[in-house]
């Protein structure tokens, strides 16, 4: 090739688009041209028309061959619009300043390792293989607005998207119209900006939808409005500047797992709330979230007894759990920490384990009795942490009868665990002193008692022990001499009931050495907290 003159082996059209290369204008004319020709155009341009910029831009055109650009540098935008590929391009290993494809039909896209210093677009294309990203370095904005993506054809579902170790200096905007059949694998990928998934529509039910195992992300994972992911969301160990959001957001396809995000750091808040629905467990263990976690309105489908929410071992500035109804699942939040826990028991499911938990605040405000159905829940049995902590906490705020309340609450669960003499000991305590929570229960049964005993002695009085020289009987306090263990008032040793007189006697003192031991009990148990 010489000069400004298009080789004469080129055909019509590509010769055409020799001519609009050289004056930067778009070749539109529906025909088609090689793959070859395209290239030659890019690997070695022939120079411009006076007063105009080379470039390629084709639109409505048909591609033959295998567009084969692997290591190619070219310095501006490849504009493809409307074009239809009859092979995958290559782009292994290729410089670009920027990618524009729209609009474009392909049987796949191979760019391993492709560096572009702005953007690349691949928007409202249909792509029937892979479209293969790895390692690729990105300058500006990923855009996948719009395009239908599919994996092999002979296994279809698996590798639609691979964006593994790649580099993004933009956003990734995949929402609005993405549909990818198969796997979008994003794992070790960094990203400057956000990754927009609204209304995107992924569909790999056979197993994961999306990989993004440690991604970096320094702004938002946004899917909110629509994002419907049908297979499994794996976000673990990922590293989020900003939110996940995933408001109205419709995760799972029947899998045991609709949402795996373990150990996922975020660096704002994490909401699967206002409509969220997943069908499958969502398992986030040992997550880092510095602003809430919001469950509220979401909808978890699991069979009734099978885990809804995993969340161990996990901290966050504050924790909504208010799932819709039914909630048939369960709920673990074992050793997780949060400065405010809220949501009223309705929106719990039938199961939660607390084991664990700390949290400082209780919202919205409730009393005791309205929190303590929550701690009955637990599916694996009676654990005192969950007890200790809410009384903690009522304490903390001023309300100590709610309190006392709890720690009742827990001694009466507690009961149920013991052998049967610990069981009989504990019951004593309770109908007595309330575990020392309750003491007025021991003043009202001493009343009781001393007013029994009163009348009874009144009405049959007990024989003096010396006749010469009886003490004047006063039946209130000979009553309360029996009653009360180590306690000398005169009159029980200066009288004497004798025949069937004994035995309310016997009983009275049986019924104060009880009182005292309960009162002792509860009362070393208060002291022992304090």
């Amino acid at each position: 090739m010489s000069g400004s003159l298009a080789p004469s082996e080129w055909s019509r059209n590509e010769r055409s688009m020799w001519a609009a290369f050289r004056r930067g204008e778009w070749y539109a004319d529906g025909g088609e041209v090689r793959a070859a020709a395209v290239r030659r155009l890019l690997i070695a341009p022939p120079p411009p028309e006076p007063g105009h910029l080379a470039r390629l831009r084709l639109r409505d055109v048909r591609v033959t061959g295998r567009l084969d650009l692997a290591e190619a540098v070219v310095g501006g935008t490849l504009r493809l619009h409307n074009c239809r590929f009859t092979q995958a391009p290559c782009l292994d290993g290729a410089s670009l300043g920027a990618l524009e494809m729209r609009g474009c039909s392909l049987p796949g896209l191979s760019a391993v390792g492709l560096t572009t210093g702005w953007k690349c677009e691949i928007s409202g294309c249909r792509v029937e293989g892979p479209t293969d990203l790895y390692g690729a370095s990105i300058g500006g904005t990923l855009h996948l607005e719009g395009s239908h993506l599919t994996g092999r054809g002979e296994r279809r579902g698996e590798s639609a998207l691979q964006l593994l170790c790649a580099t993004v200096g933009g956003d990734i905007q995949a929402g609005t119209g993405l549909r990818v059949d198969g796997c979008a694998d994003l794992r070790d990928t960094s990203v400057r900006g956000s990754v927009v998934l609204t209304r995107a529509l992924l569909g790999n039910p056979a197993g994961t939808v999306l990989k993004a195992n440690r991604l970096h992300i320094g702004g938002d994972l946004n899917g909110r409005g629509g994002l419907v992911a049908e297979g499994i969301v794996d976000l673990c160990d990922a590293r989020v500047g900003g939110g996940v959001l995933f408001e109205g957001a419709s995760l799972g396809a029947g899998h045991e797992t609709a949402l795996r995000a373990h150990g996922i750091d975020v660096g704002a808040e994490f909401n699967c709330c206002d409509g969220f629905t997943a069908r499958g467990r969502l398992a986030l263990s040992n997550i880092t979230v510095r602003s809430k976690v919001s469950f509220a309105d979401a909808r978890v489908d699991v069979p009734a007894g099978r885990p809804a929410l995993t969340s161990r071992r996990s901290t966050a500035s504050e924790l909504t759990l208010g799932l819709a109804p039914p909630a048939r699942g369960t709920v673990d939040l074992s050793h997780t920490r949060v400065t405010v826990l809220r949501g009223t028991p309705d929106g719990w499911p039938e199961g939660v384990r607390m084991e664990g938990v700390v949290y400082e605040s209780l919202l919205p405000q409730l009393p005791a009795r309205g929190r303590l159905p929550l701690l009955a829940r637990d599916p694996q049995g009676f654990t005192p942490q969950p007890y200790e902590q809410l009384a903690s906490v009522y304490r903390q705020h001023g309300h100590d009868a709610d309190a006392r309340t709890v720690q009742l609450a827990k001694q009466t669960r507690l009961r149920a665990t013991l052998p049967w003499p610990g069981r009989v000991w504990s019951r004593l305590q309770d109908v007595t002193v309330g575990y020392g929570y309750r003491p007025m229960r021991a003043v009202w049964w001493l009343a009781a008692i001393m007013v029994s005993g009163t009348l009874l002695f009144s009405r049959w009085p007990p024989q003096p022990l010396d006749p010469g020289r009886p003490p004047r009987f006063q039946p209130a306090v000979y009553t309360l001499d029996l009653l009360l263990p180590l306690v000398d008032f005169g009159q029980e040793r200066a009288f004497s009931p004798d025949g069937a007189l004994q035995w309310p006697a016997v009983l009275l003192i049986c019924l104060g050495w009880l009182l005292a031991t309960t009162a002792a009990a509860g009362a070393n148990r208060i002291l022992r907290r304090a």
